[in-house]
């Protein structure tokens, strides 16, 4: 790591608002980087808070508003943003240059000491990862958390990628008794391709269209997403659902497991039977872990798939049987994905501002038997909404009230294409105008949910702001 960066000029391209620029920017000032360069496309004033938070660093130098080629080839190394594709101008500038372009995910991977349990899909990766985070540190194996002590003899675990921390933040913290559990992006997986790295054990949870803003095709989403494989050495494991052998294909030397959502495939390593979890051991003797009534805050048919990808990897980690039968019911669901926020007046109010896609919203509206308010919409990620508009028109809302902006303009359209009418769906510019419909059109029985299917950009920061927005407006309701 030293010889990397210790005594080195170095760009960050895209400071960006999630930390992530923040948390890389820290990283090499602890590390001895002798100049920053920080370029990014936005303004001084719309990276304000980003820029505040580095306030108390001397050596940083500001491109802002703009990006200048020098700065990528008079440099000793570019770390860029997982949101840039390696197609761009400057990052292609600098590797012409002979300049070494890598991501926070790559020098992570490159220099982190513990055994990396990655988690990959188009949706399900942080449910399944926080999981799969909270039955480790539920086990014996180890301790409950990274820097509280050894509140018992064990391993330590580590999430990385989960929500807006860091991503290299505990690097420093990890050691070779260290099970870091990696929620991995396909634009995190692309930095692995070079360096022929894969995790030690790989989760492919799902996959499906997405991105197909960044991405020319589907394809090539695909082969990004297959970096959490395709270097596995023969002591690794890679587990996927039955039924998609292309999740394998390419894969490296590692052991292939499946969990399925019915006793179907190759020998699954855990899957449902009924409203009950079976594990099957290599013997082929079952048990039955876990019934589906323990876990009333996992609701929907997308988290019983993402239990058992949870469950599955907790298992070859070598979690026991009985730990996870005791941790699994004490597992309270995860902040903005399908994430229940208060019952108010008889009526339930739920976050799943993380649904980004149109086939994430499908499944939250699947999710209820309740009548549903629905808070959706937004900006597109050139995605295809005729599958939502159809599960609109096949069970409808019983209100709909829809964000502005060109994912909203597709899915009217599609909806129109259905022969719904869309007359009686509001459009609106703000949460606080969405809440305050959504308030007028609710009675007692009902689910007021926000599940957009489209991305946030134009009205909120990110998603993360669409759903604290939600939440902090239901949370201060007046009785």
């Amino acid at each position: 790591m030293e010889d990397l960066i210790r005594g080195k000029k170095v760009t960050v391209f895209g400071l960006g608002l999630n930390q992530g620029g923040v948390g890389t920017v820290r990283f090499l000032v602890s590390h001895g980087v002798r100049e920053i360069i920080v370029t990014d496309a936005k303004t001084a004033e719309m990276l304000a808070p980003s820029i505040e938070a580095l306030k108390d660093i001397p050596n940083i130098r500001y491109v802002l508003g703009e990006h200048r080629r020098e700065d990528f080839i008079d440099t000793d190394l570019v770390i860029k943003n997982p949101a840039i594709p390696w197609t761009n101008g400057f990052v292609q500038a600098a590797q012409e240059a002979g300049v070494p372009v890598e991501m926070d995910a790559s020098l992570f991977f490159q220099f982190c000491r513990g055994t990396i349990i990655g988690v990959t899909g188009t949706k399900g990766k942080t449910t399944t990862a926080t999981l799969l985070a909270f039955l480790l540190r539920s086990s014996d194996l180890c301790h409950p958390e990274v820097g509280s002590g050894p509140a018992k003899e064990g391993k330590t675990v580590v999430e990385v990628g989960v929500g807006q921390t860091p991503v290299l933040s505990l690097l420093d913290w990890i050691d070779e008794e260290t099970l870091v559990v990696f929620e991995l992006s396909s634009w995190r997986l692309s930095a692995l391709r070079k360096h022929h790295m894969s995790p030690h054990i790989a989760i492919f949870t799902n996959f499906f269209a997405d991105h197909l803003n960044y991405y020319s095709s589907m394809d090539d989403y695909f082969e990004d997403k297959r970096m959490i494989c395709a270097f596995q050495k023969s002591d690794d494991i890679l587990i996927h659902p039955s039924g998609k052998p292309r999740f394998a294909y390419g894969c490296g030397e590692g052991k292939k497991l499946e969990f399925s959502l019915d006793d179907t495939g190759v020998n699954p390593l855990v899957f449902w039977q009924g409203d009950s979890v079976v594990y099957r051991d290599e013997t082929g003797k079952e048990e039955i872990l876990f019934d589906q009534s323990q876990l009333l805050l996992l609701r929907g048919e997308h988290n019983r798939s993402n239990i058992l990808a949870a469950v599955a990897g907790a298992l070859m980690v070598g979690v026991s049987v009985e730990d996870i039968r005791v941790a699994l019911p004490k597992f309270t669901g995860v902040r903005h994905r399908l994430e229940r926020v208060r019952e108010w007046h008889g009526v339930e109010w739920y976050n799943d501002t993380t649904a980004t896609v149109p086939e994430a919203a499908e499944h939250a509206l699947e999710s209820f038997s309740e009548p549903i308010i629905l808070i959706a919409g937004g900006a597109d990620k050139n995605l295809d909404f005729t599958r939502l508009a159809q599960t609109l028109v096949m069970h409808p809302p019983k209100a709909t009230i829809l964000f502005r902006g060109d994912a909203t303009d597709k899915l009217l359209e599609a909806l129109q294409q259905q022969k719904f009418d869309t007359k009686d769906i509001a459009l609106v510019d703000s949460m606080a105008v969405a809440i305050d419909q959504a308030k007028e059109k609710a009675q007692s029985g009902d689910v007021v949910l926000l599940s957009p299917g489209a991305a946030s950009f134009g009205i909120f920061q990110n998603e993360f702001d669409r759903g604290d927005q939600f939440r902090e407006l239901v949370l201060n309701f007046e009785e």
